[in-house]
């Protein structure tokens, strides 16, 4: 394969290097792009200021931090700290941005014990122009629906909040696959969850084993597993777990709530930190800290929160 530089095919150029904290956060604004690896970089969305907003169609890459993170960006926005925008000399489609996103990432192991891209992005080699595969324009891209779902702004700090007990809230129950490489074949039935956070905890799809089903419409918690104690995902449909992994069940759980409450619970890890396990009997007394209504959890408050946020419609 014939490959080139960075800076072959992409103007390399700082982003705006601006503080979070600074910056009046809007639901309503333009993306703030910091150094993460989730939500295609955005941590926020911020009123528009004095700084100059960033092009959209340019690839922010993460020379800091989660170093080498790579993503398309379809809206204007502001970059935080340690992020260097790729502004393409041609005109490319798409999928050869996203092309180049993936080739960009797989250059992550250069960059481990702390080192950053800075002085070396512009001259990584990637693959030429003409060396781009053709099934790169064949693929369909599905971009998700940015409208939300009710029409109303709803301020979660107007309203009071309370702790509650997880036993009260979920049914707990341990999910049930101890050995994946032994109990599981490879399918296209039912995902196969674990401890891990990353792409909602998915390892691969395996074929169905019902006495290794766990019901989806699930908060699930990760109880061990390196770099993902005290995460929690969503699992909306039916899935494996492994046994690292506990399921919480509610009559009153659906998409929407799940999504603010991963959310809430996620903000709990460092209580597990430095090896610190997250059993099912640690989980059945600890407490999280919600919207009440009449001393219980206010689970329709919840719903109509995610619903009233951009891209709740794609959920």
């Amino acid at each position: 394969m014939k490959l080139t530089k960075v800076s072959e095919i992409f103007d390399v150029k700082y982003g705006n290097s601006l503080s979070l904290s600074n910056l009046e956060q809007d639901n309503n604004g333009v993306p703030f792009i910091s150094r993460t690896e989730k939500n295609n970089g955005i941590s926020a969305k911020v009123k528009i200021n004095n700084a100059e907003l960033i092009p959209k169609n340019t690839i922010s890459v993460s020379v800091g931090g989660s170093v080498m993170e790579s993503f398309l960006q379809k809206e204007h926005y502001y970059t935080g700290y340690h992020i260097l925008i790729l502004h393409p000399k041609v005109k490319l489609t798409d999928n050869e941005m996203l092309y180049y996103c993936m080739c960009l990432r797989a250059n992550k192991y250069r960059y481990s014990f702390g080192r950053q891209a800075n002085k070396t992005l512009k001259d990584l080699e990637i693959p030429a122009l003409d060396n781009i595969p053709s099934w790169v324009n064949e693929s369909k891209i599905i971009y998700p629906n940015k409208n939300s779902i009710i029409d109303e702004e709803i301020k979660m700090e107007n309203q009071t909040w309370k702790p509650f007990y997880l036993n009260d809230i979920f049914k707990i129950e341990k999910c049930k696959c101890s050995n994946a490489s032994h109990l599981l074949k490879d399918g296209d039935d039912i995902f196969y969850i674990g401890a891990k956070k990353n792409n909602n905890g998915i390892m691969r799809k395996v074929k169905r084993d019902e006495k290794l089903v766990s019901k989806g419409n699930a908060i699930v918690f990760i109880g061990d597993g390196q770099g993902s104690v005290g995460y929690v995902t969503y699992q909306a449909q039916d899935f494996i777990g492994s046994t690292t992994l506990i399921a919480g069940y509610s009559n009153y759980l659906n998409v929407y709530n799940a999504q603010f409450l991963v959310t809430v619970l996620d903000l709990e890890r460092y209580r597990y930190s430095f090896g610190r396990k997250y059993g099912k009997s640690i989980i059945e007394k600890s407490t999280i800290k919600l919207p009440e209504k009449e001393n219980k959890p206010n689970w329709e408050l919840m719903t109509n929160y995610i619903k009233s946020l951009q891209y709740a419609s794609s959920l």
